[in-house]
């Protein structure tokens, strides 16, 4: 057996880890029910928020930051260096010896450069001393041409700059190492281009309160402004750290390349709310603690589908901050992994045969007055605020359907979309049988009576109370379901930043909102009646709209079809998906709105190309690798064994047991030499793809051509795991990684 194999096997002790080894993993770690703490008393203690904003900042001070927050007032001078002054001052007294602008290139990730509070004094006789001035809490410069930028940077011109975000609050985040202030930046290029994810979202943010503010004043003249609010659900599977180590595809790719599906798998459906494992419960509050520390309210957890898959949620937040808290979730999440003996793993299909993993985006829209615009309320036929809203989102996703898909396009979301375990990749929208009824109601007849009136269920079982059910089930084939009072966008994957796909969302909700205010007041300004202009706008965005909706099985064939005949579009591969980024229409969208100039919206395009292109190489490599390195050398190891049993078998005249032996390596054989010929073959199909020019191609090439490959070798690779002597076997197997605690 490979020996990483035999001592990640060891290091669990077949079942799990040795107390020593427990004891180390969790030395210093308290969890919070072992101490006498409630949440309240840590939630946001290593913030920066207006509440602890109060005590290090004058009340002039403070009142500004609270507008700039609010109110969305650009930030002055004379204010950010008091406020610089205040953030230092609280950071030194809480322990940090740094500060970093924290930003998210179009990496996926995030990235950081750390500096010193302390500045040394030119004159030797003058001790140096911490200081943060304005211009340092405000803008800071890294590189721009060694981040992934499309063309919009090159290597002679590397200026870029991160920008001070005010709307998300610093914090100081906690390592073995030390403490460090984080303050959360924008990121562009010297010309202006934006060079990350929060730059646009902030700009969808903002498109979209303008919007919907016009559209509330129809209703409600008092608003001053609309959020949208994000409560995002993160899937994730864990394996013991050296199984991990032991398998070099799972560190190059983050997926597994081989492996034979185990006799257990999923199918008894056991794990799903099942019991959490001790050790993974320990894990999960040490990264819960820090995760509240510092302001991210993850207050859900639960075992997932799929063996070794997990799930944390939180409570929602405006939208900014809860992506930057999802991203410091999975960032704190594989700090702590480490610290128990794990690896997280967040890539969207790790393991074949199981669940593969997603990050549920519930989206949804409210006012300054505290009142979410997707909630029905008692009377959602007579809802007229509501069904403006709730329609305008399902025209939005009718219009645009294509350029959503493209915002969650990647190469790991590709294994997992349309795979009978998360929505198809044909983008539809469920309402639900009772909103169904509202609609069409609605679209037939204008406002009604009708009631959202939730049934009682009593189970008729002493001391079992009656419960109240909801007007209609969930649907989680859809990828865009409504969900009562927020739709969930379903489809976007575990390893994705939100901002990617909620800037799509945002800008084609507010370019539509936009579009519906102008048709109104152009009714209003030839005499109609303002409510019978809006029900009579909604009432033809309905009918344009009906194919959207979908209420069925999003995982049956009979949906492709019935898709297919509706005109809707079924884009499986990413190069599929992504052209709908560069379309005329995408182009217009973005541009038009002030999100991305067209150069932008081109470089986005080229770098998710690129993303995908690099990704499939690298899988492409490595499998070549453990082909050749791993999985041939112990196929032959298992020959040679057979060979000797067949010499032993003719020496004493078993002859059926030399002619069955035979047989066996003549099987084992055809395997092998087929497998050398496909892993041959797939590399030089691989060096003809990069030989061609366009990235299209080369895409398209590895899409159609290289993944095909990689289903073959895959194919060969587990029927010799099923065939091989388990002690000559090299790489752990799915039953070992997946069940072994």
């Amino acid at each position: 057996m490979s020996e990483l194999r035999m001592n990640a096997l060891n290091a669990l002790g077949g079942v799990q880890l040795d107390e020593k080894k427990v004891a180390k993993i969790h030395q210093g770690f308290t969890p919070l029910f072992e101490s006498k703490s409630k949440i309240s008393d840590i939630f946001a203690k290593n913030v920066f928020n207006l509440i602890t904003m109060k005590d290090y900042l004058s009340e002039g001070t403070y009142n500004k930051m609270v507008e700039v927050i609010k109110h969305d007032v650009k930030i002055d001078h004379t204010t950010a260096e008091s406020v610089a002054k205040g953030l230092k001052k609280w950071a030194m007294d809480n322990g940090a010896t740094h500060y970093t602008h924290w930003f998210q290139p179009l990496t996926g990730t995030t990235a950081e450069k750390h500096d010193a509070f302390f500045k040394p004094s030119l004159d030797i006789t003058v001790q140096g001393m911490e200081h943060l001035s304005a211009s340092e809490l405000i803008q800071r410069e890294p590189d721009a041409s060694s981040f992934p930028n499309g063309g919009l940077r090159n290597t002679s011109a590397a200026r870029g700059y991160t920008i001070w975000d005010p709307s998300s609050p610093a914090f100081i985040l906690e390592t073995e190492n030390g403490k460090t202030l984080y303050i959360p930046s924008v990121y562009i290029s010297y010309t202006g281009e934006s060079l990350d994810n929060k730059t646009p979202l902030l700009k969808s943010n903002e498109l979209h309160n303008v919007a919907a503010t016009a559209v509330c004043h129809l209703f409600d003249s008092s608003v001053n402004n609309v959020i949208t609010t994000l409560g995002w659900e993160q899937e994730y599977f864990l394996i013991d750290e050296n199984f991990y180590h032991a398998r070099p595809d799972l560190v190059m790719t983050g997926r597994t390349l081989f492996g034979n599906k185990p006799p257990k798998g999923q199918q008894l459906e056991d794990h799903y709310f099942g019991t959490i494992p001790e050790r993974v419960q320990k894990y999960m509050i040490d990264f819960e603690n820090e995760c509240l520390k510092l302001g991210v309210p993850v207050l859900t957890r639960h075992n997932e589908v799929a063996p070794g898959q997990y799930e944390c949620a939180p409570m929602f937040e405006e939208l900014n901050v809860a992506v930057d808290h999802n991203l410091l979730l999975m960032d704190i999440m594989t700090r702590k992994a480490k610290k128990h003996g794990f690896k997280v793993l967040f890539h969207e299909k790790p393991f074949a045969g199981v669940n593969g993993s997603g990050k549920h985006n519930n989206w949804s829209m409210a006012t300054d007055k505290g009142k979410n615009l997707l909630s029905p309320g008692k009377n959602p036929g007579s809802n007229l605020s509501f069904l403006t809203f709730f329609i305008n989102v399902v025209k939005a996703i009718d219009e645009n359907a294509d350029v959503l898909r493209a915002s969650i396009a990647s190469a790991g979301n590709d294994h997992r979309l349309g795979a009978n375990e998360a929505p198809p990749a044909i983008i539809s929208v469920f309402t639900g049988s009772f909103l169904e009824k509202v609609l069409n109601d609605f679209k037939n007849s204008g406002l009604s009576t009708l009631e959202a009136v939730k049934s009682i269920l009593d189970l008729n079982i002493p001391k079992i109370p009656e419960i109240s059910v909801d007007n209609t089930d969930r649907n989680r084939t859809s990828p865009f379901p409504f969900t009562g009072n927020k739709f969930e966008f379903r489809a976007v994957g575990s390893a994705a930043n939100c901002a990617q796909s909620m800037t799509v969302l945002n800008t084609l909700v507010a370019d539509q909102l936009i579009k519906f205010k102008k048709s109104v007041d152009d009714l209003i300004n030839l005499g109609v009646e303002k409510e019978k202009a809006i029900i009579e706008i909604l009432q033809k965005y309905l009918n344009e709209s009906d194919r959207i909706i979908f209420n069925g099985d999003g995982y049956s064939k009979e949906w492709e079809k019935e898709a297919k005949n509706r005109g809707l579009a079924n884009l499986k591969t990413t190069p599929e998906a992504l052209k709908a980024l560069i379309s005329e229409k995408a182009i217009k969208l973005f541009t038009s709105n002030a999100i991305f100039n067209e150069h932008e919206v081109e470089a986005r395009y080229e770098i998710e190309l690129e993303n995908y292109i690099k990704k499939l190489d690298i899988e492409c490599v490595i499998m070549e690798e453990l082909v050749r390195t791993h999985i041939l050398p112990a196929a032959n190891q298992h020959i040679s064994l057979q060979i000797n049993n067949l010499r032993g078998y003719k020496e004493i005249g078993l002859n059926k047991a030399a002619d069955k032996e035979k047989s066996d390596i003549e099987n084992l054989f055809n395997i092998i030499e087929e497998l050398k010929q496909l892993n041959s073959q797939m590399i030089e199909v691989r060096t003809k793809i990069l030989n061609k020019k366009e990235l299209v191609q080369q895409a398209k090439g590895f899409s159609d051509e290289i993944t095909v490959y990689f289903e073959k070798i895959r194919t060969h690779v587990d029927e010799l795991e099923k065939l091989v002597d388990d002690n000559f076997w090299r790489l752990p197997k799915y039953r070992e990684m997946l069940f072994l605690r």
